[in-house]
């Protein structure tokens, strides 16, 4: 009995399909996947909650068969997208010990991300 990939994945995440149109965009020295109506996580950005904003550094678009891909960028080529909010992640506990030394450090660190929903791609 063969099983569907797409229906044996929880419906909360998004599955890329070949046919979607997405793109791949630069913000905050990382590089991100995106597709219309998807949300993410990148970080913190300033604008204000509800603001529409553009990521203009597109690396490359694909609409199915049709792959385009910039040196290093795309001319005209722009993501918008709409800031859901602002939050803090997980704390990241950082511990220094150094054996039979009686020294240890502990120090936590919480990152600053916005979150963004995707609203269109052009190219």
């Amino acid at each position: 009995m063969q099983v569907s990939i797409i229906a044996a994945l929880p419906m909360v995440k998004r599955v890329f399909l070949e046919k979607d149109m997405y793109a791949v965009v630069k913000t905050g020295g990382k590089q991100y996947r995106v597709v219309a109506g998807q949300t993410l996580r990148v970080e913190k950005l300033d604008a204000e909650v509800g603001a529409s904003l553009e990521l203009p550094e597109v690396l490359m678009v694909a609409d199915g068969e049709n792959i385009k891909v910039g040196a290093p960028f795309i001319e005209g080529g722009s993501v918008s997208a709409t800031v859901k909010s602002h939050g803090r992640d997980d704390k990241v506990m950082i511990i220094k010990f150094r054996r039979r030394k009686h020294h240890m450090k502990r120090q936590g660190h919480r990152q600053y991300f916005t979150e963004l929903e995707i609203t269109g791609i052009t190219a």
